[in-house]
């Protein structure tokens, strides 16, 4: 694995976000429907907010369902909440020719597992610490082939 491949390669450019003032039903259902576990969050300027990850999500909604009584107010509770209620505000985020090496090491220090890619203040892609692993294990694949 060459730690010096730019971030561009391996990132995900198709990336579904939603809005600050998009509602808990809208984060609930791209969770339910994706198998990711990252959603980037807009301000309105399509700049970025913050980021939601599903570890996150599920946390805030058990500690809602642990301090409401009943089904029906534990989703009125939800109703009521925002994506900017969920997200965690300002993440770290690096640009689409930072290498693979220093997004290694921002994951390691940080425990992050996805950071938002960046370029001219917009949100151009995400990566994954899965997109790393699956660099490397292809990486090590090929070596052995040859």
């Amino acid at each position: 694995m060459n730690p010096k491949t730019l971030i561009k390669k391996l990132m995900t450019k198709s990336v579904i976000f939603v809005y600050t003032d998009d509602r808990f039903q809208k984060v609930r259902e791209i969770f339910d429907q994706h198998s990711f576990h990252h959603i980037p969050v807009l301000n309105r300027d399509s700049t970025l907010a913050g980021i939601i990850s599903k570890e996150d999500w599920l946390r805030k909604i058990n500690n809602i369902a642990q301090r409401t009584t009943g089904k029906t107010w534990t989703e009125l509770q939800y109703q009521g909440l925002l994506a900017s209620d969920l997200m965690t505000p300002s993440p770290m985020v690096l640009d689409p020719d930072d290498n693979i090496g220093l997004a290694a090491d921002v994951f390691l220090t940080n425990k992050f597992h996805a950071l938002p890619i960046v370029e001219d203040d917009r949100v151009v892609g995400l990566l994954t610490s899965h997109d790393l692993l699956k660099y490397a294990y292809e990486d090590v694949l090929e070596k052995m082939i040859r």
